[in-house]
C-alpha cells in the first residue's frame, strides 16, 4: 500500500522516497519455539516504511516464518504477511486447537520442555534412545506437513518472483548444504529444512534424504551473493555466540554443544565474508555482479535478547502463547533498537564486526 501512494507522489517526492527507503535481505536462523522472536522482529520490519526485502534466506524454524513472511508478501503485501505469521504461531500454541498427534509433534520440534519429568516425556525420552522413528513411525505420519500446506500456498509462492527466497537442508549421504531455491520450494522442502533425525525419518525429495539445515546452514547467506539487488544482509540470530556461565548439568552441556554446532557454520560464513571484503578494500579483488567480480556485503544483525539467567527457565515452561507473545514483544523491541541504532549503516557499513566474531582465539 505504502508504495502505491508513493507512486501518486509528483517525480521529485518520489525520488526523495526512494532515497528514504533501503534494501535489505533477512537471514532467519533455526532455533525451535524461539522462533517467536523472529517473528516479533519481522513483524517491527513489516511496519516499518524505511526497509524493503529483496530476499529471504531461513533453516528449520527460520525457514517457517520465511514461507510465511513470503507466503503473506505474495498474497496481500505486508499487512497479510503479519498476518500470516501471527495465525501460525497462534495455531502452534497450546491454545491453537491442533489435533492431539499435531500438538505432540509441534511441542517435540519446537523444543520445548514443557512436560519434563512427566510421563509423557519419559516415553518421548525412551522412543529417541532405543528406537529411531523408523521403528516408532513406520508409516512415516509428519502432521506439520499437512500445517504448513494449510497455511501456505506454494504454488503462488514459487511463481512470487518480486522475492529471492533460500530455504537449506542438510543432504545426509553426501553431508553437504542443499539450498532450495524459490522455485523449488514446497512443503517438503520445508520438512525437510525442520527435520530432527531422531524425531522425523530423512525427508527424501527427489530420491535424496535430507535432514535439518542447521547443521551445516543456520542460516545460509552466500545465496544472496549472485542472487540479490542489495548487499546489505540482516541476519535474525536466536542462537547465542557466547555463554558466560560453565554449563554443568547434562541438559545445560546438551544445550550448549547443539548452540556451537548450530552457529559453526554462520562463524563459517562470516570469516568468509570478511576475507572477501578485505580482499576488496585491497584491490586485490573486484568488486561488481558480474561474472569474476565480487560482492561487498554488509551484514547486520538482531540476536535473541536471553533475559539474563532466567530465560532458560521461563522457555520450559509452557507452549501457551503468552511465552509466544512475550518472545515477540521481545523481537519488535529489538528490531526497533536495531533500526534506531544503525538504519544509517545500512547500505554504507556492516555493523557487526566480522573479524571479531569470526576469527580464531589465540594464546
Amino acid at each position: 500500500m505504502k508504495n502505491f501512494f508513493a507512486a501518486l507522489l509528483p517525480a521529485r517526492e518520489q525520488r526523495q522516497y526512494a532515497q528514504a527507503t533501503k534494501r535489505i535481505n533477512l537471514a532467519l536462523q533455526g532455533g525451535g519455539a524461539h522462533g517467536a522472536f523472529t517473528w516479533g522482529v519481522l513483524e517491527h520490519i513489516l511496519n516499518d516504511e524505511r526497509l524493503v526485502i529483496d530476499g529471504i534466506s531461513g533453516t528449520s524454524a527460520g525457514a517457517v516464518n520465511a514461507v510465511m513472511l513470503a507466503d503473506g508478501l505474495a498474497r496481500g503485501g505486508p499487512a497479510e504477511a503479519e498476518k500470516r505469521l501471527a495465525d501460525f504461531w497462534r495455531a502452534v500454541s497450546s491454545t491453537g486447537q491442533l489435533p492431539p498427534l499435531q500438538r505432540a509433534v509441534m511441542e517435540r520440534l519446537l523444543s520445548f520442555m514443557p512436560l519434563e519429568g512427566s510421563r509423557v516425556q519419559a516415553w518421548l525420552d525412551a522412543l529417541s534412545r532405543y528406537f529411531s522413528p523408523y521403528d516408532f513411525n513406520p508409516l512415516n505420519l509428519n502432521p506439520l506437513k499437512d500445517l504448513i500446506e494449510r497455511f501456505v500456498d506454494f504454488k503462488a509462492l514459487r511463481a512470487y518472483t518480486d522475492l529471492q527466497l533460500f530455504i537449506s537442508a542438510t543432504n545426509v549421504r553426501t553431508g553437504h548444504v542443499h539450498v532450495f531455491p524459490r522455485e523449488k520450494i514446497t512443503a517438503d522442502a520445508v520438512m525437510a529444512s525442520a527435520c530432527l533425525p531422531l524425531l522425523f525419518r530423512a525427508v527424501e525429495i527427489d530420491g535424496v534424504p535430507y535432514w535439518d539445515g542447521g547443521y551445516l546452514g543456520n542460516p545460509v547467506i552466500f545465496p544472496f551473493f549472485g542472487s540479490s539487488r542489495t548487499e546489505d544482509v540482516l541476519v535474525v540470530q536466536i542462537n547465542p555466540l557466547v555463554r558466560e556461565k560453565t554449563p554443568t548439568s547434562s541438559n545445560e552441556i546438551m544445550n550448549r554443544i547443539n548452540e556451537i554446532i548450530f552457529n559453526s557454520s554462520l562463524l563459517s560464513e562470516y570469516r568468509a565474508i570478511e576475507f572477501v571484503g578485505r580482499l576488496i578494500d585491497q584491490g586485490r579483488l573486484p568488486r561488481g555482479s558480474a561474472p569474476g567480480q565480487y560482492r561487498r556485503v554488509k551484514v547486520h544483525r538482531i540476536v535473541l535478547d536471553r533475559f539474563g539467567t532466567h530465560f532458560d527457565a521461563i522457555s520450559k515452561l509452557s507452549t501457551d502463547y503468552d511465552f509466544f507473545e512475550m518472545l515477540r514483544l521481545s523481537g519488535r523491541r529489538a528490531a526497533r533498537r536495531f533500526l534506531d541504532a544503525h538504519f544509517d549503516d545500512i547500505g554504507v557499513r556492516s555493523s557487526v564486526d566480522l573479524r571479531a566474531e569470526a576469527h580464531a582465539e589465540w594464546a
